[in-house]
């Protein structure tokens, strides 16, 4: 018996059986974290039973048996693995069930996929996922591999008497596997979990050993959270204020980076967060928060109820809301303390609206503020207006003539502190989606014009093009407190796992780069990205591949118009829409998984599904080697958008900017589905639909095929 952390308890087969059950039982409920409920230890004494009963009649004694093994990507522990003949047998229990439900089938075919997929000695094995519902009366009686060709076979499902029958079943099928060797226990775990799952196990355990790809050298999330504390550690022993540009491809671990550093900054290795030592994470990104808070909640919920603690759901939800805020009312509550009407162009507090505190001066504010996504911050002008006609957050205060940007406001505020502050923001490069949307250069404007006195850190790559046009060099060049450090770039993908190229694709794609298609041959084995013209085939292709509690869901841009003909509709707006869509298991027409409801690129920057479908309408044409942009007007027809004006050049590039972030959703494959239009003409010969002329979609079809897409 090993005192493994990964499990509750891990035996050879031999000394299993030999083992009394009470005394099996006793191991795990000291080794369970907290104290066991009664109904687990009622569970625990069937499925040692169950288990010492059927290995005895099997007569198998050369393996090894783990009883609740830890699968840290979904945050949960399967109750036995069962290591015979070179076999990965993955079983869960359903005590005293005696029917069988499609979620604990769901559950079951999870963990082997999560072995399958991130378990390094599991990836080559035979996997056997068996739900055992103790009562149930029957036994699969066929073994049928996945048609995925992985090795995985489709779940079985027994009750307790059946057990035998279907581990000699499969033991039959496979006769000649090689032995597994008894370190799979501590085989290296390289999980790539979606934002939620990562959110999930960060405040759950207040760590991310377990949940990101420590085996990938490349993978920098490690150091760059390790920088980024040295930092804050700094600011806070020397007295001084600071700043740190993190930037990083798409889906390559930004959000998590900034979760993980207000998490370690908040609880700094204790169960209970240090006072005034915390950490707050902001967005502006409404979608993003409540689906995490929404999703942390739940899980908090449920974890306190599994554990006996009496909490209302509404606590669940206020606890977490301390730590993961939208950025407009993290604003609003300094905006209540400046003097109103702003004088001279200058933000002062006023005394009579905030109380000084001894350390913070009036800034009531955290230490450490973690911004993501802040290129989309807002420009002067945008907040400006917001603010003179009184915001929909927060106090919905009038603020006329205010006099900075919001990037310049957020430094200002935690510049009030007179102790110690560290701002983190997260940078994606070439993803603002809104007008009024500053990119990084409003940041480097006030660092230079108000807040001199401030250490600026910035990964090199801000240097790029896709970030303040590219001007960061210039724009930082007679600024004595900066420092470059390469730490603070997140090189690679973690969202698609089987693809660490595909933002390298993409960006290639929409920018027409010769080396699209051997870019694509390099990912297509592992992340399938296909081409159809038709819904159906899409939705089908779609359905084809997820298993388990994989997402899928349809996009779309906002800018689309014609999605009625081909039976989609848009996710209405409200963050509630998009918790629904994220988080409803697919027994809910709301669920992403129905495809009925398409989301934006406002409603999933930030978060991601497993397959999406990405239904590109005719508001990006691609025309004789450009891309070209269209807006509907609402009735008749689509108006070209020309780079005439600066803010036409900007909308252009929301637009193209928009096909970035829905490109970059998917962790596992996409389809991309360019309509066919409606070729049909009235007797007198019109178009029957002038709306979705073939030719506005043939081009776009035609170019996509071009790099090699395989058509379905």
């Amino acid at each position: 018996m090993n005192n493994n952390p990964r499990c509750l308890y891990l035996s050879d087969i031999d000394s299993f059986l030999k083992t009394n059950g009470l005394t099996i039982l006793g191991v795990l409920c000291d080794r369970y974290h907290g104290e066991a409920l009664t109904t687990t230890r009622e569970a625990w004494k069937t499925e040692i039973a169950v288990m010492q009963e059927t290995l005895s009649n099997l007569n198998e004694t050369d393996g090894h048996i783990i009883f609740e093994y830890d699968i840290p990507r979904l945050g949960k522990r399967v109750d036995v693995v069962l290591l015979l003949r070179g076999i990965i047998f993955c079983i869960e229990f359903k005590a005293g069930e005696s029917r069988i439900l499609e979620m604990d089938v769901d559950q079951v075919l999870d963990y082997a996929l999560d072995l399958k997929n991130f378990h390094k000695f599991s990836q080559d094995r035979v996997i056997a996922p068996i739900l055992v519902a103790t009562n149930y009366q029957h036994a699969s009686s066929v073994i049928q591999m996945s048609v995925y060709d992985d090795k995985v076979i489709n779940p079985l499902v027994t009750g307790a008497k059946g057990l035998l029958t279907v581990i000699k079943a499969v033991l039959d099928h496979f006769p000649n596997e090689t032995r597994i060797n008894s370190n799979w226990i501590i085989s290296p775990y390289a999980p790539t979990p979606t934002i939620i799952e990562a959110a999930k196990s960060l405040y759950e355990n207040h760590t991310v050993e377990d949940i990101t790809r420590h085996e990938a050298d490349e993978v920098s999330t490690d150091r760059t959270i390790q920088y980024i504390l040295q930092v804050i550690k700094h600011s806070k022993e020397q007295l001084k204020k600071s700043i740190c540009f993190v930037t990083g491809v798409p889906g390559a671990g930004k959000t998590l980076v900034g979760l993980d550093v207000a998490v370690k900054q908040t609880y700094q290795g204790h169960n209970e967060p240090v006072k005034d030592e915390g950490a707050v994470y902001l967005s502006g990104n409404g979608p993003l928060v409540a689906v995490l808070t929404e999703a942390l909640a739940q899980d908090n919920y449920k974890r306190c109820r599994d554990h006996g603690e009496k909490k209302k759901m509404s606590d669940s939800r206020r606890e977490v809301s301390k730590s993961i805020q939208m950025i407009h009312r993290y604003r609003d509550n300094m905006l209540a303390k400046i003097k109103n009407p702003v004088e001279n162009g200058i933000l002062e507090i006023d005394p009579t609206k905030a109380v000084k505190v001894e350390s913070a001066g009036y800034g009531e504010v955290e230490h450490v503020a973690i911004f993501d996504e802040a290129q989309r911050s807002w420009t002067h002008e945008r907040l400006a207006n917001y603010l003179k006609r009184g915001g929909t957050y927060g106090n919905k205060l009038k603020v006329p003539n205010f006099p900075l940007s919001e990037a310049a406001f957020l430094i200002w505020a935690l510049d009030q502190r007179e102790d110690w502050a560290t701002i983190i923001c997260l940078v994606g490069g070439g993803q603002e989606i809104n007008t009024g949307e500053a990119g990084i250069s409003e940041w480097i404007a006030a660092l230079n014009n108000q807040f001199s006195h401030w250490d600026v850190y910035i990964s090199p790559k801000l240097t790029d093009a896709e970030y303040a046009e590219g001007k960061v060099n210039e724009l930082l060049q007679d600024n004595p407190n900066v420092t470059y450090s390469e730490d603070l770039h997140l090189a690679v993908s973690l969202r698609s796992f089987r693809a660490e190229k595909l933002s390298a694709f993409v960006h290639a794609l929409l920018s027409f780069d010769k080396g699209a298609p051997s870019l694509y041959a390099e990912i297509k084995d592992k992340y399938p990205i296909v081409l159809t013209r038709d819904m159906t085939k899409a939705r089908k292709w779609l359905h084809d591949k997820v298993r388990g509690s994989e997402r899928t869901g349809v996009l779309v841009t906002k800018e689309s118009a014609r999605f009625k003909p081909l039976a989609v509709h848009i996710l209405p707006s409200g963050d509630e829409n998009a918790v629904h869509w994220f988080l409803e298991d697919k027994t809910d027409i709301r669920s992403s998984n129905y495809l009925e409801d398409a989301a934006t690129e406002i409603q999933v920057q930030g978060l991601e599904l497993d397959y999406t479908c990405l239904l590109w309408d005719a508001d990006m044409r691609y025309d004789k080697g450009k891309w070209r942009f269209y807006r509907f007007n609402g009735q008749t027809k689509w108006i070209e958008q020309t780079p005439t004006t600066e803010s036409k050049q900007e909308q252009i590039k929301y637009m193209l900017n928009a096909y970035r972030v829905l490109l970059t959703r998917a962790r596992m494959g996409m389809v991309i589905c360019v309509p066919e239009g409606n070729p049909n003409k009235t007797t007198t010969g019109f178009w029957e639909d002038s709306t979705r002329i073939p030719e506005y979609y043939d081009g776009t079809y035609e170019y996509l095929k071009s790099i090699g897409l395989e058509e379905i």
